[in-house]
């Protein structure tokens, strides 16, 4: 029964995507189709197999003992201050993004990351048709932030139609940056986020080639990788990097007191019209029949409603911080689905941050990306929805 119901998800992201479908004769159905086998393959892979769970361990230990590093860079600055579970979220997590964004910064500058994403992207453009620039994007937004992601390829931004800009767009916002994946694996399981970032990347892809299929010519789709990073020296780029870093901290650090403080304020205006009542509770019942065609369990329909509304109205990281308290008392499916769902930078703020990193490359596009910025969001939560339901197929 999870299997039809999983299935019959699917089939409705897809009729809804191709509902919203800029040019409905151009849809790349053989790409669709195999991205769609890849996310299939891979889950089942990394779920079901000794060697899956061997590489999902290995990652999940690199990722942790580079947690190490940076706590120890935190602990050694901040000296009189004790760092612990439940201590200083600020301190505990947040400020390991500036060593994450160190350890990019120099991949980056020794041209290892760059080299990779390309090589990577261009077996993703040989095996499903689209572009090289998106598939080079979709893959770069693995690994950097939004506006990180869409700076990489900021030299072919004059070969980007609308069609053309929403797919690299969407994948921005469709992604999360390896930056910060460092703090999301503090809060919520590891092997669920680990597994969300490639699944979120072919989504993506998916997603917008029924939404906004594009079809290029050979010199409209060429990958310039040589000026990705502004490093003049190694030391240069890690200090380009703990900087960068730090500046993601503080931004992320911000958002969180606006979004929580102004959470709590909507649900003090809820309650004096309707009492015991909160924004939760009500996005929890309007994301309930999506929850439980995702595989999510009766009984815990609305609490992971209201978590995966609180993603979309604030941030990931103000739901994931309401999601772990209640990991002990529900099932591993609903872990499961809910933590992919919730690894991505899909929800309002993120039109704002794209349309600006847009702005800052090119003026006119920005116009373009804001004009189609609902559907751009409406894409992305249907994107966030065939992963998880991808997920919930292999708990």
């Amino acid at each position: 029964m999870q299997i039809i119901l999983g299935l019959l998800a699917i089939l409705i992201v897809f009729t809804l995507s191709y509902l919203m479908s800029n040019d409905k004769k151009n849809i790349n159905y053989k790409g669709i189709i195999i991205m769609l086998a890849l996310q299939l393959v891979i889950t089942w892979f990394m779920f079901s197999t000794q060697i899956g769970a061997m590489i999902i361990n290995g990652v999940s230990s690199v990722f942790n003992k580079l947690l190490e590093f940076g706590s120890a860079g935190i602990q050694f600055v901040l000296g009189g201050f004790v760092l612990q579970e439940g201590g200083v979220f600020f301190f505990n997590v947040l400020l390991l993004i500036v060593f994450f964004a160190t350890i990019l910064s120099v991949l980056t500058y020794l041209k290892i990351l760059p080299t990779m994403i390309q090589w990577v992207g261009g077996l993703v453009s040989k095996v499903t048709g689209l572009p090289k620039i998106e598939s080079f994007n979709g893959v770069n937004s693995i690994f950097f932030g939004q506006s990180e992601a869409l700076l990489a390829i900021k030299s072919q931004f004059h070969h980007l139609n609308e069609n053309r800009l929403y797919t690299v767009s969407a994948s921005a916002m469709s992604s999360v940056s390896a930056t910060i994946v460092g703090s999301y694996i503090q809060i919520l399981p590891e092997k669920y986020i680990l597994i969300a970032l490639p699944l979120n990347m072919f989504s993506s892809l998916i997603i917008s080639s029924f939404i906004a299929p594009v079809k290029v010519s050979k010199e409209e789709d060429e990958i310039d990788i040589t000026d990705v990073c502004n490093g003049k020296s190694l030391f240069d780029a890690m200090g380009n990097g703990a900087l960068d870093g730090g500046k993601v901290a503080l931004i992320v650090a911000a958002n969180l007191i606006a979004f929580i403080a102004s959470l709590e304020l909507v649900n003090w205006v809820i309650q004096s019209v309707f009492a015991g009542v909160t924004l939760q509770q009500i996005l929890g019942y309007v994301f309930a029949p999506i929850g439980y065609l995702m595989g999510i369990p009766a009984g815990e329909l609305i609490k992971a409603g209201s978590i995966m509304g609180t993603k979309i109205v604030t941030n990931e990281f103000v739901a994931m911080l309401e999601f772990q308290p209640l990991l002990e008392g529900i099932s591993e499916k609903t872990i499961g689905i809910v933590t992919v769902f919730l690894t991505s930078f899909a929800n309002f703020s993120s039109i704002g941050i794209i349309a600006g990193t847009v702005k800052g490359i090119d003026t006119e596009k920005a116009s373009v990306v804001s004009k189609f910025g609902m559907k751009l969001l409406g894409g992305s939560i249907l994107t966030s929805i065939l992963s998880a339901t991808i997920v919930g197929l292999f708990i």
